[in-house]
């Protein structure tokens, strides 16, 4: 069984050019097979908003059920890096509110780190956290929670203009304390610049390859999520294809009295099937 990775784990493999994979998970299966796959890192991210409660937007999303989420996720992968991704409205309102919801995921939930949206515009709330012990990684670029503003869901940095936005908020996260960077929908010269010019480990979802590994949210290369696909997204299964189509050959045998056959089923134990026939009949006349 392999070690849990920590930060100095994460630092020695920026350090030794070695790529980090991880994915988003959100229960104890997926957990499992992850950690079963030799994923170095799961991410229960505010995804689970769209992937498994089925809302438009992650918006909705609350503690309650990040820390349900993740304390199903530790328990399918004991041994592997778990982070937390801070839900909107869990870090906005104060740096004490921040630190308090970032204490309660490390004590309810027994993650390794914890995540959340923005540079400049949380920089005191990402030192706050930071200096109270837990570990942070920032989240830049393409950030959901605030994709109103952004004008949707829109790649960020494409313009010089953009890009100087990205360069200030990666530097804030840097500055902080962060003890990593994700971006999301940058182009990958940008990610290049910004992968040197940090001494923190540096990570893409839809950022391009240069940089310290590659994070994809699960119901997306699993092809489980079905409402749309980015273009980020190298789909490794089709899962609804698979699932829908056993449901259908279930709901057939169910139908034509396929299902189930005598493997299937629990007889009378051997030996008292008399005993059993005349209880049946005593039955019968109550």
């Amino acid at each position: 069984m392999a070690k849990k990775k920590g930060r100095l784990d994460f630092l020695e493999m920026k350090k030794n050019n070695e790529k980090v994979a991880w994915i988003t998970a959100y229960d104890f299966p997926t957990a499992m097979f992850a950690e079963a796959a030799g994923m170095d890192m799961i991410l229960v991210g505010d995804s689970l908003g769209m992937i498994v409660l089925g809302y438009q937007g992650t918006i909705p999303v609350t503690m309650d059920d990040c820390i349900s989420h993740c304390q199903a996720v530790r328990r399918g992968a004991p041994n592997t890096f778990v982070m937390g991704d801070m839900p909107f409205g869990s870090y906005q309102i104060s740096d004490s509110d921040a630190v308090a919801n970032a204490v309660r995921f490390f004590k309810e939930a027994d993650v390794d780190a914890v995540k959340l949206e923005g540079g400049v515009r949380v920089e005191s709330k990402l030192r706050a956290i930071a200096e109270s012990g837990v570990l942070v990684c920032g989240h830049i670029g393409l950030t959901p929670q605030s994709s109103g503003p952004m004008g949707g869901f829109k790649a960020q940095g494409v313009t010089p203009e953009s890009a100087r936005f990205v360069l200030d908020d990666a530097l804030a996260v840097e500055r902080a304390g962060a003890y990593a960077l994700l971006l999301e929908g940058i182009p990958p010269e940008l990610t290049e610049f910004i992968h040197k010019r940090l001494s923190i480990p540096v990570y893409s979802i839809g950022a391009g390859l240069p940089c310290d590994g590659q994070l994809i949210i699960c119901g997306d290369m699993l092809g489980q999520f079905q409402a749309f696909t980015p273009k980020f997204v190298k789909k490794y299964a089709n899962v609804a294809e698979v699932v829908t189509n056993a449901f259908k050959n279930y709901v057939d045998d169910v139908k034509t009295g396929k299902f189930p056959e005598d493997q299937h089923v629990y007889h009378i134990r051997k030996g008292c099937e008399t005993e059993y026939a005349a209880m049946l009949k005593e039955y019968e006349k109550k």
